[in-house]
């Protein structure tokens, strides 16, 4: 028989934590602040306490200090929005761009229902082509056989006669890296915000001149509101996908004038989408690049009332709610970190292709005349500096007032209440002192993750086929 000594070191350090752990005095305590972070991979740590005082009398009303918490420290969500970092978060996320973007398509969060007649589009720009890559072929269909073409300058064939599947690791990468315009591919990364601004512009003044009204007079007449979410493809070039609504000039609250159509909104889309151009910097490295839109374009309307035709709204919202909770793993976006240096290039671990697209941000970076394009600090991302998920501001609510909603309703759920503001002042005082866990709490936290999605699975079922569970059990 082996003594205690020699039991605990044949335990793992995982082993031993978790022990550790479960002998603490405040583990119960400690139990409940993971349960409320919903099991966050990465949760941010905090000390600092916060008092509530009436505004006339000085009395505090409530005071809340993290000296009695375990470790002295409160836990919070990292709110990470990829599920590769962090899946509880990312499964908030998601679900508040759901509610987000559809909101803005049905009603709801203070936009009215009636913003469903209103004319709106989903609309798909793409990036254009930088040079020949292989693609995803279907049944017969080849990559590119181009029989007799050839070979390029630097000796490799410009044709490709295989057959490729979405998990062939060729697809998305250049048939000849030299001959593929590497400068061109970041440079119109770090200038897409640039042209959807320059799109969006074009798209009110293009709605303007054929309804016969002066463009600086649009505003009184319609208002362009979107949601858009960009999406890399195989090629690790950015795609924007967008819903695009007409307005009266009020917003949501207010019907669109009678000439705004679908129609109107679809032309006014495709004259915008073939005309924007952005002129980058001259360098005596790359020239100039003027940059536009590819080639492909896709306009849909989305499907109204009683309307058979189009996309259906909430398919939208789930579309675009699932796509901004993936990390680079998932999509051919660079990396879920920044570089800090030359050297990281070499070690990350991503394609030749984007290896070569991470060094031409580097390259670039270092040129005065980039400077401002800041593409070191946004090498990880291939130069693409903006936001996955942007809307206009009369669009639809705001990830602040959802999670704001949602602190109010577990606040009250707890059986707590709302604060009354009105007379009352806060003093606070936090400091951050780390962030995630160690070995055996990472390891609870993920049970208390997978424990929580399993009981929302088990609700979700159950409100859709009441007794379900129930009957299962029963035959078990």
């Amino acid at each position: 028989m082996l003594d205690r000594a020699a039991r605990l070191r044949q335990l793992t350090e995982v082993d031993q934590d978790v022990i550790r752990r479960a002998q603490d005095q405040q583990f119960a305590r400690w139990l409940e602040q993971i349960t409320a972070t919903g099991g966050c991979a990465h949760p941010i740590h905090l000390t600092g306490a916060t008092t509530v005082r009436d505004t006339h009398s000085g009395e505090i009303l409530h005071h809340y200090d993290t000296i009695a918490e375990p470790g002295e420290r409160l836990l919070v969500r990292c709110r990470n929005r990829r599920a590769t970092v962090c899946r509880p978060c990312s499964r908030l996320h998601a679900g508040d761009t759901f509610h987000l973007v559809r909101a803005g398509l049905v009603g709801g969060k203070n936009v009215p229902a009636d913003v469903r007649q209103h004319p709106r589009l989903f609309v798909t720009l793409t990036a254009p082509g930088f040079g020949p890559v292989h693609h995803i072929t279907e049944g017969e269909e080849r990559c590119g056989p181009r029989r007799g073409a050839g070979r390029c300058e630097h000796g490799r064939a410009v044709g490709c006669s295989a057959r490729h599947t979405d998990l062939d690791p060729l697809v998305g990468q250049p048939l000849c890296p030299d001959c593929y315009d590497y400068p061109g591919h970041v440079l119109w990364h770090a200038h897409t915000g640039e042209l959807w601004a320059r799109f969006t512009r074009t798209v009110r003044r293009t709605l303007a001149s054929a309804t016969g009204i002066a463009q600086s007079r649009f505003p009184d007449h319609a208002r362009l509101s979107f949601a858009k979410v960009a999406e890399y493809q195989k090629r690790a070039a950015i795609h924007v996908h967008a819903v695009v609504r007409l307005d009266g000039p009020a917003g949501p609250h207010d019907a669109p004038p009678p000439w705004a159509t679908a129609d109107a909104l679809t032309t006014a889309v495709h004259t915008a989408a073939g005309t924007v151009t952005v002129h980058t910097p001259y360098s005596p490295a790359t020239g100039e690049h003027a940059l536009r839109w590819g080639a492909q374009l896709d306009t849909r309307p989305l499907r109204a009332f009683g309307d058979r035709n189009g996309l259906a709204d909430d398919a939208v919202a789930a579309y675009v709610a699932k796509y901004v909770t993936k990390g680079a793993a998932d999509t051919a976006a660079g990396t879920d970190y920044r570089l800090t240096c030359a050297e990281d290039i070499e070690t990350a671990a991503v394609s030749p292709h984007l290896r070569s697209l991470m060094r031409a941000c580097w390259r670039l970076g270092g040129l005065p005349e980039f400077a401002p394009l800041r593409l070191w600090a946004w090498a990880h991302t291939l130069g693409y500096r903006g936001h996955i998920l942007t809307k206009s501001r009369a669009y639809s609510t705001t990830y602040a007032t959802l999670r704001a909603e949602r602190a109010d309703h577990e606040r009250t759920a707890a059986g707590g209440e709302l604060p009354d503001d009105s007379g009352t002042v806060t003093d606070a005082h936090w400091r951050y002192i780390g962030s995630g866990h160690t070995p055996g709490a990472a390891l609870m936290a993920a049970g208390i993750a997978e424990d929580l999605a399993r009981n929302r699975e088990i609700a979700s079922v159950e409100l859709e086929e009441p007794g379900r569970w129930g009957n299962e059990r029963s035959t078990t």
